[in-house]
């Protein structure tokens, strides 16, 4: 396997592993506070739905001319890239505050129990609410998957990607039965950020006609620089708020 598709590989997994996290505390709040087979049928129709717009555009893209193509996905790839990374960024210098998924369970637990007790067999609520976090955590890792996947012609290898993070999300889970709170998100958004934005540059140049010197080797550079950036944007965040919380 090629740096390039070994990248791509590690950034959807990545991405689609943080999604799973947050997807797999609303999926087990719901199922151990009210139904787990409606629960469990609400995640799965949001797993229908996202593999079906995954290989529906998927397959829509082929037709797009190449350097079309890498250019509407690098703008894409930077975008989110550029999201992941403030966000993440934000948390590093203890501006914003970590994704705790322990309190996460808990509140959507609540929730689920202030929704008025269950009824026997199906629970539309559970069914609802698994549904909607679902699709809501999933549907940028989508769009991730299409990206990068048809940038280089490599759907299939990141849906092979997505598909090995949702199993490993869900084999930790079940082994810990509980939400897997020690998860490191914030790294792991850290790198999903700045793997994207180092991709997003590189096929937007390319979109462009630019001819990077090195080739794909282009694309180790592009991390590095846009991780040392990032690493300094963290260390100017803290020191901002140190001079303002020093006022």
């Amino acid at each position: 396997m090629a740096a390039t598709e070994l990248g791509l590989a590690l950034s959807v997994f990545l991405a689609c592993a943080v999604e799973a996290v947050e997807a797999l505390t609303i999926v087990m709040a719901v199922g151990y506070a009210r139904s787990w087979p409606s629960a469990l049928g609400g995640a799965a129709a949001a797993a229908l739905v996202l593999t079906a717009a995954v290989a529906t555009v998927g397959g829509a893209l082929k037709s797009v001319p190449i350097d079309t193509l890498r250019l509407v996905i690098g703008a894409l790839l930077l975008a989110f890239g550029a999201q992941w990374l403030r966000k993440a960024i934000l948390r590093a210098a203890g501006r914003k505050r970590l994704r705790d998924e322990r309190a996460a369970y808990e509140r959507e637990r609540a929730a689920a129990a202030q929704a008025g007790a269950p009824r026997e067999g199906f629970d539309l609520y559970s069914f609802a609410i698994s549904l909607k976090g679902v699709l809501l955590e999933g549907f940028e890792v989508a769009l991730i998957v299409v990206t990068l996947g048809a940038a280089r012609h490599r759907l299939t290898l990141a849906v092979v990607a997505a598909a090995a993070a949702v199993a490993a999300v869900i084999a930790a889970g079940l082994a810990a039965r509980a939400p897997l709170a020690r998860v490191p998100e914030n790294t792991m958004k850290f790198a999903v950020g700045v793997m994207l934005s180092a991709y997003g540059t590189f096929w937007l140049a390319e979109g462009a006609g630019l001819s990077w010197p090195a080739g794909d080797a282009a694309l180790i550079g592009l991390i590095a620089v846009v991780l040392a950036g990032s690493l300094l944007a963290v260390a100017a965040v803290r020191r901002r708020s140190g001079v303002a919380g020093a006022g």
